[in-house]
């Protein structure tokens, strides 16, 4: 069942991908929906907690919101994406350290980029992305910290993706299909997220083993 589901991820993936490259909206309109449900299938079935599932569900929300072209529902899905980044806190809070190097770059990432799309954002929409952003920061910066390579990759590429995001928003110049942009990075980083969390969870030491307990041979 885990490698159906990370098959049919994948599938969906490259269709979506493959349409936004070919600018056929129709099949990414089918296409994107899909991706966080089969993600978070996979992860449920490979016994991830119950907080990845819900930041996975939080991204579909987000996504299928996104898919209207109306400030309302723009608004919607960052707080359905903000309800995720929340649930990825509270995963990564229990393990790892502080890394003053990661916190120092995150910081001047989040001040830079928030002070240069202020001025170019709708005046309605500045204080929630600036607020988004500083919770976005903080899930990269945690992932990073406390949850490994993989999954502090992740979250920078979920940084990169959301920045595109809000550079368009902005009417900055934009790459060539955008939108394709924007989804690779995000469906990497939300991958990454999964197998990241899941490689951390398998590797850690078993409590007995942690705290010395010794179990005995007989009842």
């Amino acid at each position: 069942m885990k490698r159906l589901l990370l098959a049919a991820f994948a599938l969906a993936a490259l269709v979506d991908l493959g349409c936004l490259a070919a600018g056929f909206d129709p099949g990414h309109l089918v296409a994107k929906p899909l991706l966080m449900p089969l993600l978070a299938g996979y992860a449920a079935v490979s016994g991830a907690p119950r907080l990845l599932v819900a930041a996975l569900l939080c991204g579909w929300g987000g996504d299928v919101l996104l898919l209207f072209d109306a400030e309302p529902a723009f608004l919607a899905g960052m707080g359905s994406f903000a309800a995720g980044h929340v649930c990825y806190l509270l995963l990564f809070r229990a393990r790892g350290r502080h890394q003053p190097f990661l916190l120092a770059v995150y910081s001047v990432a989040l001040t830079t980029t928030v002070a240069a799309l202020w001025p170019h954002l709708p005046a309605d929409l500045r204080v929630p992305v600036a607020g988004y952003s500083l919770l976005l920061t903080a899930m990269a910066y945690r992932a990073g910290s406390r949850f490994g390579l993989l999954t502090g990759l992740g979250g920078a590429l979920f940084m990169l993706s959301d920045t595109l995001i809000a550079t368009g928003v902005a009417e900055w110049a934009q790459p060539p299909r955008p939108d394709l942009w924007i989804m690779l990075t995000y469906i990497a980083a939300q991958f990454l997220l999964v197998t990241g969390t899941l490689r951390t969870l398998e590797a850690r030491p078993h409590p007995a083993a942690t705290y010395g307990e010794v179990r005995p041979a007989t009842p």
